[in-house]
Order: C-alpha cells, then structure tokens, then sequence
C-alpha cells in the first residue's frame, strides 16, 4: 500500500453558526489541505498515481472554495463551515475526482492555522 500526500491552500471567510465566541463573527483563514491518496499497485514505470493528476483534482475542488463567503456557498449545502465539514466536503469532491482503479481518497487534513488542523477519513 502506498500513499501520496499532495498541500495545496485557499482563503475564505466563514462565521460559526451557533457557536459562543469570537468565531462567531465574520473573519478569514488561509487553510492548508493536505490530501492523502492511497494506492495498491505501481504501474508499468514504478508510480502509484501521477503527482500531477491529485494536484489537478485537488485544485479543481479548492477552486470552488477560494476567496468565498463559504456561509452563503451551495456546495455546503447550509452546513456551518467548520474544518471538520470543510475536510469531509473536500473528502467527497475529490472522492469524485480520483478515479484510478486501486486508487482512492484515504484522508484529508486541512489546518485553519499552523497549529489546529483536522483530519477526516472514511475508514
């Protein structure tokens, strides 16, 4: 089994619906998404699955993010806009995007600072 971590980044403003503190309010974050792809075999030349190809996908689905009111985004679907429903969101795009028999999805991080991160996974 092997696993491929791709970082990429988007900034976006949210509030915590319900939640009693400073969050509460309209304010931004530059988060950090850190995806992990597993994969079972290499093909003909030794890879599991082109860097190239997590890095497209993953862009694609920040891109929908991006210097967004995530409050007000349809593909939250009126979730608060947590990091622990950002990452499962990202999760599920990507989900999506990654299609390479004996490769999928196995965990997204996303950090809304250098030190608070979560991490979602299926398993």
């Amino acid at each position: 089994m092997y696993k491929l971590n791709v970082t990429d980044s988007f900034s976006a403003a949210h509030r915590l619906c319900g939640y009693k503190g400073a969050c509460s309010n309209l304010h931004g974050h530059n988060w950090k998404v850190r995806v992990g792809i597993k994969c079972d075999v290499l093909d003909e030349i030794g890879m599991a699955l082109d860097y190239g190809i997590i890095k497209q996908a993953l862009s694609k689905v920040l891109d929908e993010l991006d210097h967004a009111y995530l409050n007000e985004l349809p593909i939250l679907g009126g979730m608060n806009p947590t990091s622990e429903n950002l990452a499962r969101l990202i999760y599920g795009r990507l989900s999506e995007e990654i299609t390479k028999p004996g490769c999928k999805v196995a965990e997204v991080e996303i950090f809304e600072s250098e030190r608070s991160s979560v991490v979602y996974s299926n398993d």
